[in-house]
């Protein structure tokens, strides 16, 4: 009976200190939502109120949730389930009591508030605290460590299922493993992926349950620009003037009317009042016309996003992640209304704060008992935050360890999470989108996202820009590919100008990097780029039109730096003469020279002209640094044959020249006859590499028509399932090792062939005999055995000899030896106990296992097939 008496007495003292736990944390409630005095004197707790409270609290009913959908439940397999998702642990049973226990007070105290989302069921229709359905995971992908890539991740592979109350938060929360298996969920179920998954990347990351915009809660985008058509802002680079110089010379005097031009910027500052006003009516009118419709459920739509604080992982600023878009938030922004509570895997706050200026004023320290209110009293809970005045008045230790051990007690550590571990295969994660494939609409644009291999020709995604907001007329188009053996990776089609732009990664077979066209068909305006570095001409751009075709190079051991080509009308062409038979004539061949350092200036040549139709040559040549004009030659191509050689006659007419610097051996025909000549033959060069620039147009336009017919992808060495030739060779080295496998068991060693060796060949074995073979091997083995154990010992023995001796030669030369001679002793007694070590356990082992393999060996031939019919009296 006194026993009886002692517990009843502890468990009421247990009671008065949690009702008094519970008076102290209901204060700080009532503090903090600011209620009246009259109010608060109503709530101090005496012995009488508190037996009050507790039957109130009793009698408080708590929000019980719905079913699940049946379309739900029909898509799991409960049976393959663990025993976490179908059952709670003791602690977690502990836990939702002090959920529900919570979750009284807090209605009791705050009856204006909605009730708080603490325990919905999961897809086992078992309750289930939303903290313990956190599971931080650090998955092992480079895309999934920084918060954008995670975010991505979340919003590409799950799939948008509306709440089915937007009033209400849902009944169910599935963990993460099932929400990745079915790939679609709520805004609760993304956010508790996500959480799981910042976590584990090393993020201050929290599951917020609160107040959002129409357009956030339904992910309607329309109204939303696509951030792939934001342009980077470039920097403007402002020219720097040059000093002015002493002696620079002045301009001339401006004699034009003030008063006109008085008059003309007037003009053009009411014409530009005029186009702002216009601009500005014209803004007004679609803004108007995209003004969304007033929400009539705004500020009650219940939605579920990510708070990342600052702190962790250099986070400069707390920030909102919407897991529907994927896409990063200020705290200040108005798509967010409101915050009831928020939660991570440890703890449990409510908000205590007034929302009236949506989400602006928060303060999100969470250590602060009267903005945010906690769940679990823990001894890792956040602390407050204090300024530097306030931080002055702590200093007592005593305080703080008496602090810590009065909370010792009450603290109350989360349960361990009940969602097993979450894994993503790879397939699965390069798949991505559901089923592959993903549409999302934005403001007058649309992007499509397909997973890699998906497509034929390799598309990834896509992105429309239309002009309207109907999105029916088309502005451009931008096609991103992967795997493409032809390395395209962007292809940019402007509808209104109908230009396409390709860009290529390098490793082209014509080390194309951009090329620009409006048609296929050759000798058509294009531009194409190159990678100069893949080239060994040094050719960087090339630009075609229908009469002219103009090349820019970079070193070039010529130095050339530039080429223009003027091509004429072809004379005569047939229906069936191509471009390679009838080519373009050309008129005028215009080479530009970079700077030649070995070379004078005046020999240097700048410019060369060649005009082929008028048989005549133009040089420039570079300009002298201390020169302000450059020397010009011109030579005419008039030849004149004689009656013998056929040989050009050289006359003074035929080359007219500016001279900065006259030289003497310039003005001799011999020079002018021998420049003249090896002009000729540089203009023949150049035509030569003028035609054979037309021919690699067409050639690359032929391999371009080719390569987009077949649309070949390229795959990885590491991928075994698509490299048909990986994967044919993988199963030739499998096949090749099961056979050596099946080889060497064949050739597993038989004890009973020595033995049968000594029989007669072709002699039927007799019982006899099989008996005799039996005894025969079974005493060669056990001698065998013996032998083994026998030499083990005389290696022990004559290990142990040795070390005595060595042992005794010590001792009789022990003063006369010198310490290289010790440190030789001390080694080899090192090294000799070792050895003799090895040899005592290999022996003891030995000792061991010999009557097991006897044992064996006898089970063996016992079961031997051409033993067993001999040998089954005897078993």
């Amino acid at each position: 009976m006194e026993v009886l008496k002692e517990k009843v007495e502890e468990e009421e003292a247990a009671e008065r200190e949690e009702a008094a736990e519970r008076a102290e944390r209901a204060d700080r409630m009532d503090k903090a939502m600011m209620r009246p005095v009259e109010a608060r004197k109503e709530t101090t707790m005496t012995p009488e109120t508190l037996r009050d409270l507790e039957r109130k609290l009793a009698e408080t009913p708590l929000p019980s949730p719905a079913k699940l959908p049946l379309s739900t439940k029909d898509t799991l397999d409960l049976s393959k389930l663990p025993l976490s998702y179908k059952t709670n642990t003791p602690r977690e049973e502990h836990l939702l009591q002090v959920a529900d226990n919570f979750s009284r007070q807090y209605s009791h105290l705050c009856p204006d508030r909605v009730p708080l989302f603490l325990h919905p069921l999961n897809e086992c229709e078992v309750p289930k605290f939303v903290s313990t359905t956190i599971r931080p995971t650090l998955l092992p992908y480079s895309e999934l460590y920084n918060w954008d890539g995670c975010a991505q991740f979340v919003s590409d592979f799950l799939t948008m299922v509306p709440l089915p109350d937007p009033l209400k938060p849902p009944s169910h929360l599935h963990s993460s493993t099932t929400v990745l298996k079915r790939q679609q969920g709520n805004c609760f179920d993304f956010s508790t992926l996500l959480c799981s998954l910042l976590l584990g990347s090393g993020y201050d990351a929290y599951c917020v349950n609160g107040y959002s915009s129409q357009d956030l809660c339904q992910m309607d985008l329309t109204r939303e620009v696509c951030p792939l058509t934001i342009k980077p802002r470039e920097r403007i680079k402002k020219e720097e003037k040059p000093p002015p110089k002493k002696y620079t010379i002045k301009p001339p005097r401006d004699l034009t009317s003030r008063f006109e031009q008085e008059q003309e910027i007037k003009r053009q500052e009411e014409k530009k009042a005029e186009e702002e006003k216009l601009r500005r009516e014209e803004q007004e009118r679609v803004m108007e016309a995209e003004k969304a419709k007033p929400d009539p459920l705004h500020g009650l739509r219940v939605h579920s996003w990510v708070l990342v604080l600052s702190g962790k992982r250099e986070v400069p600023e707390t920030f909102f992640i919407d897991p529907f878009t994927g896409r990063s938030y200020s705290t200040q922004d108005e798509h967010f209304l409101g915050i009831e509570s928020l939660w991570n895997h440890k703890n449990y706050w409510i908000n205590m704060q007034d929302c009236w200026n949506y989400c602006k004023d928060l303060v999100f320290d969470l250590g602060d008992p009267v903005r945010w209110e906690y769940m679990v009293l823990g001894t890792d809970k956040p602390h407050l935050s204090l300024t530097e005045d306030d931080d002055s008045g702590v200093n007592d230790d005593d305080d703080v360890e008496n602090l810590g051990k009065e909370d010792e007690d009450k603290s109350f550590d989360m349960p361990p999470s009940w969602v097993e571990q979450i894994e993503i295969s790879p397939e699965a994660f390069e798949t991505r989108c559901p089923n592959g494939k993903k549409v999302i609409q934005y403001k007058r644009a649309k992007l499509e996202k397909w997973a890699p291999y998906l497509n034929s020709n390799g598309l990834v995604s896509r992105l429309t820009t239309y002009q309207d907001l109907e999105c029916t007329e088309v502005v451009e188009i931008k096609e991103w590919y992967q795997n493409r053996e032809d390395t395209l990776e962007l292809r940019h089609i402007n509808k209104t100008t109908g230009l396409h732009t390709d860009y290529f990664q390098p490793g082209h077979p014509q080390a194309l990097r951009v090329h620009s066209y409006k048609s296929m068909l050759p000798e058509m305006d294009r531009v194409m780029e190159f990678y100069e570095t893949a080239r060994v001409d040094g050719l960087i751009k090339r630009e075609e039109t229908p009469k002219t075709m103009t090349e820019h190079y970079q070193g070039r051991a010529d130095f050339l730096s530039y080429r223009h080509i003027n091509f004429g009308s072809r004379t005569k062409k047939s229906d069936g003469d191509s471009s390679e038979s009838n080519p373009r004539p050309m008129v005028k061949i215009t080479e530009r020279f970079s700077r030649n350092p070995a070379k004078p200036a005046d020999e240097d040549v700048a410019e060369r002209v060649f005009l082929i139709s008028e048989e005549r040559i133009q040089l420039r040549f570079h300009c002298r640094d201390d020169y302000i004009t450059a020397s010009r030659r011109e030579f005419l191509r008039r030849t004149e044959v004689d009656s013998k050689g056929n040989k050009v006659i050289m006359t003074p007419d035929m080359c007219v020249s500016f001279e900065v610097e006259p030289m003497e051996h310039t003005k001799k025909l011999l020079y002018q006859y021998e420049t003249m000549m090896q002009l000729k033959n540089e203009e023949k060069l150049s035509r030569h590499q003028a035609w054979e620039s037309e021919m690699e147009v067409l050639e690359i336009l032929k391999l371009r028509e080719e390569e987009e017919e077949a649309h070949t992808l390229t795959v990885s060495i590491y991928d075994t399932k698509r490299n048909e030739k990986s994967k044919e060779y993988r199963e030739a080295m499998e096949r090749v090792m099961h056979e050596e496998h099946l080889r060497q068991m064949e050739a597993q060693l038989d004890y009973l062939a020595p033995f049968l060796a000594q029989l007669p060949p072709g002699e039927k074995l007799t019982r006899w005999q099989a008996v005799r073979l039996k005894d025969e091997c079974l005493s060669d083995f056990k001698q065998r055995l013996i032998d083994k154990a026998n030499l083990i010992q005389a290696r022990f023995e004559k290990e142990t000899q040795e070390l005595q001796k060595k042992q005794q030669w010590y001792q009789e030369n022990q003063v006369t030896l010198t310490p290289e001679d010790e440190d030789l002793y001390l080694s080899y007694c090192s090294q000799a106990m070792f050895r003799i070590r090895i040899l005592e356990q290999r022996l003891s082992r030995h000792k061991e296992l010999a009557p097991l393999k006897y044992l064996a060996l006898e089970e063996k031939l016992y079961k031997d097939p051409r033993l067993v019919e001999f040998l089954k009296v005897f078993t």
